[in-house]
């Protein structure tokens, strides 16, 4: 597994004009290569929800050593929260793990990407299918209250190879009930389906399979059990091999994919997409 960094003068950053220098706050590990943490959030930050920003640590080089993240916040959170894979020797997860409460990250100051709700068309289901980290994103949209007013049900799938991986699953199975400015609409609005692919579960199929069983479907989602591109629409964030596989299968389907520019039926993160 690598990471994918860019030091300023690579990505075009300057150090003064493009990045502040925020404090974390704390910091959650999940397992031994999965942990969340959350930082402060400067007053001028602004995002939509489902954006990533450029985050990181100084490099050896004096230069800081950034990349980019999901924000997994919601717009509204005084904080900002983020999910990563801890990768030994990855050039700034190998450091970034390491973190603790009072350290110093830095913070870039433009968020962007497609995974919000501006690049989709209106519509009544909206599906959040992800893979691993992919979820960070998704735990952003599904805790925005203006997503429950463009569409009836909010649907997150979590594919992931352990248990132990299910990042945020008691609070996504508590239909984010702690949560005051969502927990109504979620109580009603919301369904979280995870899948475990390699350790013993009561759901072990990837996502293509879980559709393809029909088992998707039968696990709580409202209306008609199959996708219509007239009115599903559909975020994808993970795996190359899963956004390549239901991509094509939702073009089979006639979903057109949406953009800031043009709005469609499905998004994907481009800017991950290597």
């Amino acid at each position: 597994m690598s990471e994918t960094v860019a030091s300023t003068a690579e990505s075009g950053l300057s150090a003064t004009a493009a990045l502040s220098v925020e404090t974390v706050v704390s910091v959650r590990h999940w397992n031994e290569h999965l942990f969340s943490f959350r930082i402060t959030r400067p007053a001028s930050f602004r995002f939509r929800s489902g954006e990533f920003v450029m985050i990181g640590l100084q490099g050896d080089n004096g230069k800081p050593l950034l990349r980019a993240y999901s924000v997994a916040s919601p717009s509204w959170d005084e904080e900002l929260e983020f999910l990563s894979i801890k990768v030994q020797d990855g050039p700034l997860t190998s450091r970034l793990q390491l973190i603790k409460p009072d350290d110093q990250i830095y913070l870039g100051r433009k968020p962007t990407g497609t995974l919000v709700a501006d690049a989709l068309l209106p519509g009544k289901r909206l599906f959040l299918l992800s893979t691993g980290t992919g979820l960070a994103p998704f735990l952003s949209v599904a805790r925005d209250p203006d997503i429950y007013d463009l569409f009836d049900h909010v649907i997150v799938v979590h594919s992931v190879r352990r248990v132990s991986d299910l990042a945020y699953r008691e609070e996504q199975e508590a239909k984010w009930a702690n949560d005051p400015l969502v927990d109504e609409k979620c109580a009603t609005q919301f369904t979280y389906i995870p899948t475990v692919t390699r350790e013993p579960f009561h759901r072990s199929a990837r996502i293509g399979a879980l559709i393809d069983s029909g088992e998707l479907f039968a696990a709580g989602i409202p209306g008609e059990p199959a996708f219509n591109p007239e009115t599903d629409r559909v975020m994808m964030c993970g795996s190359m091999d899963m956004i390549k596989e239901l991509g094509a299968r939702f073009e089979g389907l006639g979903f057109e994919e949406g953009s800031n520019a043009k709005p469609g039926a499905y998004v994907i993160e481009r800017a991950f997409v290597g």
